[in-house]
């Protein structure tokens, strides 16, 4: 469903929106919504307007992201729960604590016994339903305090598994030590965490090193906004001329 090939005034912000958004490198999830959040208001002269995101994106991480105004916002936990599609790169030959590339590199290891075909067998491994131990460096909860919190003490703490379901996982290129991919999964599915597992499964070690995602639902990153184009749309002197610009 096109979003952004309607009229946008103040009444239907409150009613209801769903914007869809490509998040770009560096920006948190919650970066963007403030943002949209401050041209909605500013634009439409609402006092307040609740905004709200379905599914965070790690500021390493780019695509697409579902910003929620007004009444849809009561709607997020539905849409967080609906498969998600990623495409990225696994670097493999080297382990990092945060499992992508917020961190340094810890360990390295040889990939000189690693070949496609090896790589694409043990990838099918970790489809299906599996228990999934979430990255340290996370924002879970636990005990009151965010995982991440405690890993930036340089502290350890046990994580306990989560069940996640990977519908797809498939190798779209080799080209060592990068491995590209695209991965269909469930909410709760850390893709950082598919990564390291892999790794281990390989005796070569691997960290998250590209990632974006590319659909959730029905909801695709093509018919999304960059946000270079967002300050210009939302710019207009009456929300309701917005119209879409794709990329």
């Amino acid at each position: 469903m096109d979003f952004f090939n309607k009229k946008f005034t103040a009444d239907t912000l409150l009613e209801g929106q769903v914007f869809l958004i490509d998040k770009p490198l560096g920006w948190t999830s919650f970066q963007v919504v403030n943002k949209i959040r401050w041209h909605l208001k500013n634009e439409s002269g609402l006092k307040k307007l609740k905004v709200g995101h379905a599914g965070t994106l790690d500021p390493l991480a780019t695509g697409l992201l579902l910003i929620c105004t007004g009444k849809k916002t009561k709607s997020i936990s539905t849409l967080q729960g609906q498969e998600k599609t990623y495409t990225g790169t696994f670097t493999l030959g080297a382990t990092t604590p945060s499992y992508d590339c917020e961190t340094e590199i810890d360990q390295q290891f040889p990939i000189t016994h690693l070949d496609e075909n090896y790589i694409k067998e043990k990838a099918l491994k970790f489809t299906g339903v599996l228990q999934q131990h979430p990255p340290l460096f996370s924002a879970i909860k636990k005990e009151g305090k965010r995982l991440y919190e405690i890993a930036r003490t340089g502290k350890t703490t046990e994580i306990e598994a989560r069940q996640v379901t990977v519908h797809k996982f498939e190798i779209k290129r080799v080209a060592l030590p990068e491995v590209d991919f695209l991965i269909q999964c469930s909410k709760g599915t850390y893709i950082r965490s598919l990564a390291h597992d892999l790794g281990k499964e390989l005796l070569s070690g691997a960290y998250l090193s590209s990632l974006k995602r590319t659909q959730i639902g029905p909801y695709k990153l093509e018919d999304a906004y960059n946000m270079r184009s967002v300050s210009d749309v939302f710019s207009e002197k009456n929300i309701h001329s917005v119209h879409q610009n794709k990329k």
